[in-house]
């Protein structure tokens, strides 16, 4: 049986776990790092514990396979993780040693986080991450999921959500494009999409 339901803090491990393994386009990013959670640092974890009530988790007979994560303020969401979230990260990894060109990449990120296009923002200043190991793909789990996210989104007054999808996970880019947000932005590595609400 699935269960849709809020994050709870004893999801936090999921989130990191199902990070890691969709974290390469959708598909397994495992054998790319040798710190499990430097993905989940910057595309999950946050979410649940600075903003736990903007999470959506499923959860089958084998435990929490899929999660919606977001905020609904951009700007403000990444001034609190300037604050709250990457000082304690940026001192942990100070010096790491025996990193994959993958992690270094993603230390990167967290020491040097990239902005999201400011248009964009301007125009959808919520945004979300969503991400479903593959035994619950194809059941319009990301659906409802997503359907979650979006009613909550819009009581609270939400104009407009975005995302941004790996311009090599074809699967990704085609579920946002049939879920109703529309592909505005193309960058190096990244499709942009941004839905009205």
């Amino acid at each position: 049986m699935l269960t849709l339901r809020p994050y709870a803090p004893a999801d936090l491990d999921a989130l990191y776990r199902i990070c890691l393994e969709t974290g390469n386009a959708g598909a397994d990013a495992t054998p790319l790092h040798n710190d499990p959670q430097l993905v989940g640092h910057i595309y999950s974890a946050p979410y649940g514990v600075l903003e736990p009530d903007n999470v959506f988790v499923a959860e089958d007979h084998e435990g929490v396979a899929g999660y919606v994560v977001g905020t609904h303020d951009t700007r403000a969401f990444d001034a609190r993780l300037e604050r709250e979230w990457w000082p304690a990260l940026r001192a942990r990894y100070a010096e790491a040693e025996g990193l994959t060109p993958a992690d270094q990449g993603r230390l990167e990120a967290i020491r040097a986080p990239g902005s999201n296009p400011a248009a964009l923002v301007d125009a959808y200043p919520a945004h979300i991450h969503m991400n479903l190991l593959p035994r619950l793909r194809g059941q319009r789990v990301g659906s409802r999921l997503l359907d979650l996210w979006i009613d909550q989104a819009r009581t609270s007054g939400v104009k407009g959500i975005h995302l941004g999808a790996s311009d090599t996970n074809a699967g990704g880019i085609a579920f946002w494009t049939r879920s109703g947000f529309t592909p505005l932005i193309e960058a190096p590595g990244v499709v942009w999409f941004g839905m009205a609400l």
